[in-house]
């Protein structure tokens, strides 16, 4: 048995806030403590540390087809940022497309135990799945992408009976091996196949007649119903378009009250304010955030540097491929079902829209009221690179570093913005809850996210240094599942995370039709698009962790 003693404790789901506290460890679990004479192995004395569970990235793109273009557009991201081999590690590779060990690693560093990939193509799983299973350090889980195949798109304009609806997305769960539901860009992937370049929440599609809110509400309501943990995740429509803020407020109200997350919404909060027209709309977001209580979000802060845009919003990506930094960039598709579109980019802190953006993000950090409904995500590395999260942190918890970046920027933006007046800086105890606690219960990981008898001894320890940047970016020890892998900021033991997927229930008979639509408009059979569990394992996960979905009548 191992003690780690006298460490201060911040355990946000068991309400502990800075507890001096000793946890006890045995067989990769945390303990009771034991009775009089019982045996410990081992002793680390914690005494002025900060102890928290491990970090829970809930949206970062780190597998798939989209990453393995990035890394092949970006020769030069590599060249600029090798990692040798050393201790058991590999040698690897890359900044803002880094190689899947690297990935691994440098997540493990950091501190985070869990990371989940939030666009896998169904017809992609397997891909997904190797590249994921060949990340090490960290457990893994994948959302699966609906809402602009053709399947889908078929039964909406039919009038298909929710309850088939649930069998399909049930049956995509199953069959992919996925965590979760995402949608992106509600039917605007499949509208730019049909020569469309923009698809408003309730503009119908050219060729199957539904808008993106039928869409919405149908995901929704099978996510609800089926019993997933984690609300439907939606990738809202318009990204990155002045104005959007009133697509993104009418987006939270076409849920009708179902549990909804929101991602990287500040690429969803623009007005068209000012000279420029384009302004922030983060007020009215977070506003809306604090009144409806279905409603999450993870922000997708945008932090200055260069890195590459990965997306499965095929439609926005070929519109942004004329801002490519190096001007180069890919889109793709796969069986005419779903894609994804790869653009360079570097953001610039003298850049007004730019400047705006990193602005904008901070303002939703610091008016979202409730930190169990707001996720620290860059929406890796459309943002900007994980490895940033501890720069983030710190403009979080300091607002005199944060002013002091917000007099770097773009004077014009600066003036444009309220973060200046906002006073608000996180907590220990908030941080801990929007990067351990709230992705746990969001995502229904009940033994991860805490440090309560029975957890996963994931485990990160921290030395108090008030440059909050210097504190979370090198711990001083990591364990995963009570094996000791970061010291220093280092890894010291190389292990492989587990694979989490949802085990929903739904009726079969849904493979009839589908097999015959397989047949005859895929090159693909169905059968052979489904993965399995045990395949899975074989992919590199240590074992898989299925989640048993408490089904809702429909």
């Amino acid at each position: 048995m191992l003690r780690l003693k006298n460490g201060r404790i911040y355990d946000p789901a068991h309400g502990v806030d800075g507890e001096v506290r000793d946890l006890y460890i045995e067989d990769g679990r945390i303990v009771a403590a034991p009775g009089p004479g019982a045996r410990i192995d081992r002793d680390i004395d914690l005494a002025g540390r900060v102890v928290m569970g491990g970090a829970i990235d809930l949206h970062t793109h780190i597998g798939g087809g989209k990453m393995n273009i990035a890394r092949a557009l970006l020769p030069e991201d590599h060249r600029q940022d090798p990692v040798p081999t050393s201790g058991g590690m590999h040698a690897g590779c890359g900044h803002a497309a880094p190689s899947t060990w690297t990935t691994g690693y440098r997540y493990a560093e950091m501190g985070y135990t869990a990371c989940f990939e939030p666009a896998m193509q169904p017809i992609n799983a397997r891909h997904t799945h190797l590249e994921m299973g060949d990340t090490p350090m960290v457990d893994k889980g994948a959302y699966a992408m609906l809402g602009s195949d053709d399947f889908f798109l078929r039964m909406l304009a039919s009038g298909a009976d929710q309850r088939l609806i649930n069998d399909y997305v049930g049956w995509t769960l199953d069959a992919s091996q996925a965590m979760a539901i995402k949608v992106v860009n509600p039917g605007g992937i499949s509208a730019f196949k049909f020569n469309a370049r923009s698809l408003d929440l309730d503009e119908a599609h050219p060729y199957y007649r539904v808008t993106p809110r039928q869409v919405v509400q149908a995901l929704a309501r099978a996510v609800h119903d089926l019993g997933v943990a984690h609300p439907l995740h939606v990738h809202a429509s318009n990204l990155g378009v002045p104005g959007n803020a009133d697509t993104t407020l009418a987006t939270m109200a076409a849920a009708e009250g179902l549990p909804i997350h929101l991602t990287h919404i500040q690429f969803h909060s623009y007005g068209t304010e000012g000279e420029r027209k384009f302004s922030s709309e983060a007020e009215r977001i977070a506003d809306a955030i604090n009144r409806m209580s279905n409603v999450s979000a993870d922000v997708g802060q945008v932090l200055f540097g260069q890195t590459v845009t990965v997306s499965g919003d095929s439609m926005k990506q070929y519109g942004n491929h004329r801002h490519a930094s190096p001007d180069k960039w890919v889109v793709m598709d796969i069986e005419c079902d779903s894609g994804c579109g790869v653009v360079p980019f570097k953001y610039r802190d003298k850049n007004f829209v730019n400047a705006l953006q990193w602005a904008i993000g901070l303002e939703l950090f610091l008016r979202v009221g409730d930190p169990w409904r707001i996720f620290l995500t860059t929406d890796h590395p459309n943002g900007a690179p994980f490895t940033s999260y501890p720069h983030l942190i710190r403009l979080l918890m300091d607002k005199r570093f944060r002013d002091s970046k917000l007099d770097e920027i773009n004077a014009e933006a600066a003036a444009h913005s309220q973060l200046r007046s906002l006073d608000r800086e996180y907590s220990l105890y908030e941080i801990a809850i929007m990067t351990r606690a709230a992705p746990a219960r969001s995502l229904g990981l009940t033994d991860r996210g805490h440090l309560g008898e029975g957890a996963a001894a994931d485990i990160v320890v921290y030395r108090d240094d008030a440059d909050r940047e210097a504190m979370f970016a090198k711990p001083e020890y990591v364990f995963k599942d009570g094996q000791l892998i970061v010291r220093d900021g280092k890894v010291v033991n190389v292990v492989n995370g587990a694979l989490h997927v949802v085990k929903p229930e739904y009726d079969k008979g849904i493979e009839k039709p589908l097999k015959d639509y397989f047949d005859r408009y895929m090159t693909v059979r169905m059968e052979h698009v489904r993965v399995s569990d045990e395949e899975v394992c074989t992919c590199g996960a240590s074992k898989l962790i299925p989640h048993v979905c408490k089904g809702r009548a429909a």
